[in-house]
């Protein structure tokens, strides 16, 4: 299992109970820790726009009754009832909930709250809620102000974390919308139910009734029938959680530990990973980064990793001369290779103008042939998909150059004509 989980629970608290239903103008009402029944000061009723906690909840400080002859709260029977375990939220979207059930906390109330009062607002323990502000600190740009010499301080967003607002024209949210279905793959993670909460935003602007003569018409469901469709996707049901920990370790640049699974012999090793960009290539999921044990940028495949685990206090630096483009190779993989070589196709007649219009390589050069047919030149670094390419043309296709490339096309071509040589097994 990976050490990080996704959970969708509260992010301020572990705890297996169901959340109880929000009260209406204020953030959601999450499972309290266990022991959060504390007395609220005259810091708690400082703010007048948060309501004290009921007179049954206070503990004084001299006369607290024995936890024998409390009796445990709700929420600590349903967390032993299932077995769960109080302590830090797993998941490694975690840090995300919280900054923005703090953010739209502290958004309702732009004068500030106190320690209680958030804590109260959140059902964390003060003591937890301390904790948690000097982990978001580090994200969220907060200050804190005394309301009198002595008195309590109000914990406030600071103005340069204003909501910001992105105009976006239906036009403009219909050309993003056409691209949803490229996280397909994604569905069931975090990661996908981020991009899925933003696609469903910009459908209620895309629906929106336009205005003026070129307003189109409203809701015509171009969103069903402008849109790219991915080819043969991956199904990633069973790898979300890897996923998760994936996509948090290359947005905030931390060291990612997993097993991973050697694709030439099928062996397993422990490997730490520094992972520089996450690419969807031929509806696939890589990671390009370094493998910190062999000092090499390599290219990583999701469907090979298990066990990931995403660092929680390590960062590493992004080198600042890396490029996706220095490791991508076109229509013909993400490997980088060694130097580029000259690679020449001739193609007849028949699939020319297919050639004609694919971009399959950024150093590809098309010249014409007699008979019609055309001639691709391109310089590759990496060849390992090369071969397969060509032979999808099949006998329209044929390499010119390098001989090794000649000669591998070759051998896969005797190795498939030996195969219709064979009968087939018997079935069953």
């Amino acid at each position: 299992m990976s050490a990080s989980r996704r959970t969708s629970a509260d992010p301020f608290s572990s705890s297996a109970a169901p959340p109880p239903k929000p009260r209406s103008g204020a953030a959601p009402r999450l499972t309290a820790d266990a022991g959060a029944d504390v007395k609220a000061g005259p810091a708690a009723a400082s703010s007048p726009s948060v309501r004290p906690p009921a007179a049954p909840g206070r503990l004084d400080a001299g006369a607290a009754p024995s936890a024998s002859k409390r009796p445990p709260p709700p929420e600590a029977e349903a967390e032993a009832k299932s077995g769960s375990s109080r302590g830090r939220p797993r998941g490694p979207f975690t840090q995300h909930r919280r900054l923005d059930s703090l953010r739209s906390l502290l958004q309702k109330h732009p004068a500030g709250l106190t320690i209680y009062d958030l804590a109260r607002e959140l059902n964390v323990t003060p003591r937890s809620l301390r904790r948690y502000l000097v982990e978001v600190k580090r994200e969220l740009d907060l200050v804190s102000v005394a309301t009198r010499p002595g008195g309590p301080r109000l914990w406030r967003l600071s103005p340069s974390e204003a909501p910001r607002r992105v105009e976006v024209r239906r036009t403009q949210a219909y050309a993003l919308l056409a691209a949803r279905r490229l996280f397909e793959p994604m569905r069931g993670s975090t990661l996908f139910e981020e991009i899925d909460l933003a696609a469903q935003r910009l459908l209620g602007v895309a629906r929106r009734p336009g205005r003026g003569p070129n307003a189109g018409v409203a809701d015509a469901r171009l969103e069903e029938r402008f849109l790219y469709l991915p080819f043969a996707p991956k199904d990633y049901a069973a790898r979300t959680e890897e996923l998760d920990d994936l996509f948090q370790a290359v947005a905030d640049l931390r060291p990612l530990r997993c097993r991973y699974r050697r694709g030439r012999d099928g062996r397993e090793e422990r490997v730490l990973i520094h992972p520089y960009a996450l690419v969807l290539y031929k509806d696939a999921i890589y990671c390009v980064g370094l493998h910190v044990g062999r000092g090499e940028v390599r290219t990583f495949l999701l469907d090979r990793m298990r066990d990931t685990e995403c660092a929680v206090t390590e960062r590493f630096e992004l080198p600042p001369d890396f490029s996706i483009d220095d490791h991508f190779q076109g229509q013909f993989g993400i490997w980088r290779g060694g130097e580029p070589r000259r690679v020449v196709i001739d193609f007849d007649q028949r699939v020319t103008e297919f050639v004609r219009t694919r971009k399959v390589h950024p150093s590809q050069e098309i010249t014409p042939l007699p008979g019609g047919g055309v001639r691709l030149t391109m310089h590759i670094g990496d060849m390992t998909e090369l071969a397969t390419w060509v032979l999808g043309f099949g006998e329209t296709a044929r390499v010119v150059e390098p001989p090794d490339l000649v000669d591998r096309v070759k051998r896969e071509l005797s190795g498939a004509l030996a195969r219709y040589a064979e009968e087939p097994p018997a079935e069953g």
